[in-house]
């Protein structure tokens, strides 16, 4: 049985290895990703940082037409789990220009915070959780749901309440106020 912990153990550090781009020992000293071709500086807050990257266009526009910005420019720490363009592109056309109106802040801001969980999640973090919930670990987002992460092969994927995946693409870009992860799907609540 004890081989079993440790070659279940040497799996999950193999997968964080892989997925995340880290191991152990380099876990503190890995500098952060560049998202979207901008350097994400560790001391910017979230809005801050996202509002320099490319590919987070829409992400920024729905945040703040949805009133969220100074929210994620707060102390937190949040941990948000970011949709890129390519995801929301993902979503049936129109949605995003809809969801947008000030009509629809509502339905915009539950979407939103389902993305975001209260306190700094990292990868290891995630991958503990991972671990310790057998293959699967819940989080609590802001807007009372709930997202499950797991590992699909080496990747890390969140199933969102309607049986939605995602997977996050880019992980640990900290924040002064938390950590983002991109992800490529849009998760939805119910």
């Amino acid at each position: 049985m004890d081989i079993m912990k440790k070659l279940l153990f040497a799996v999950f550090a193999l997968a964080l290895t892989f997925t995340f781009g880290i191991g152990e020992a380099s876990a503190q000293k890995m500098d952060n990703p560049m998202v979207g071709g901008a350097a994400m500086m560790k001391t910017k807050t979230i809005v801050e940082n996202a509002s320099a990257a490319d590919n987070l266009t829409t992400l920024v526009a729905a945040v703040k037409a949805a009133g969220l910005v100074e929210t994620l420019s707060g102390k937190g720490p949040f941990t948000v789990f970011a949709p890129d363009d390519a995801a929301f592109g993902k979503l049936p056309e129109g949605t995003v220009g809809t969801l947008v109106k000030p009509e629809n802040k509502a339905t915009l801001t539950k979407i939103l915070t389902y993305h975001v969980v209260a306190g700094k999640y990292d990868a290891k973090k995630i991958m503990k959780a991972i671990k310790k919930g057998n293959g699967k670990a819940e989080f609590k987002t802001v807007s009372g749901g709930t997202l499950t992460a797991m590992l699909e092969g080496t990747s890390v994927v969140l199933m969102d309440e309607k049986g939605g995946k995602s997977t996050v693409t880019t992980a640990n870009v900290m924040q002064s106020n938390g950590v983002v992860h991109v992800i490529d799907t849009v998760v939805m609540p119910n």
